[in-house]
């Protein structure tokens, strides 16, 4: 899914191993992924889809003259807050201690992965990674940062 104020500008689905990057989008109050290779195209996460981040997440500080907060955290499940209010923003990451962060208060420039898509709805057609394991996605991640 992609957040209410990503309606008019190009986006996909996300995939399995995509590369990602956090990015504030071009006349939008919005910030979003992207694959690293097209910034201009806003990649859509499902709610259940896991993250992994190059480096400890960082937050855009409440105020713009503060530094940015680190969440401490490189995993992430993409989910969506806040659907009983239609014009905020929906689109968030969990994470493993609970946190829970609005994607467009991520950092930009922030890179991720994306390790695994949640499980199919029925009558829905999702291509499944080979081993169809986080473990197996994680430590083929981990073997590329090394």
């Amino acid at each position: 899914m992609c957040d209410y104020s990503l309606h008019h500008v190009a986006s996909r689905p996300a995939t399995v191993g995509d590369k990602l990057v956090t990015t504030k989008f071009v006349n939008t109050p919005t910030g979003g992924f992207a694959a690293v290779d097209n910034p201009n195209v806003a990649v859509c996460l499902r709610p259940g889809t896991e993250l992994a981040f190059e480096r400890d997440v960082e937050c855009e500080p409440a105020f713009g003259i503060l530094p940015s907060r680190k969440i401490g955290q490189r995993l992430a499940r993409f989910r969506q807050v806040n659907m009983e209010q239609p014009c905020v923003h929906h689109d968030a990451l969990e994470f493993p201690d609970g946190k829970i962060v609005l994607v467009t208060r991520l950092r930009e420039g922030q890179r991720a992965t994306v390790l695994q898509m949640p499980a199919a709805l029925r009558g829905e057609h999702v291509a499944v990674a080979a081993s169809g394991s986080s473990e197996w996605a994680l430590e083929r991640l981990l073997s590329t940062v090394e």
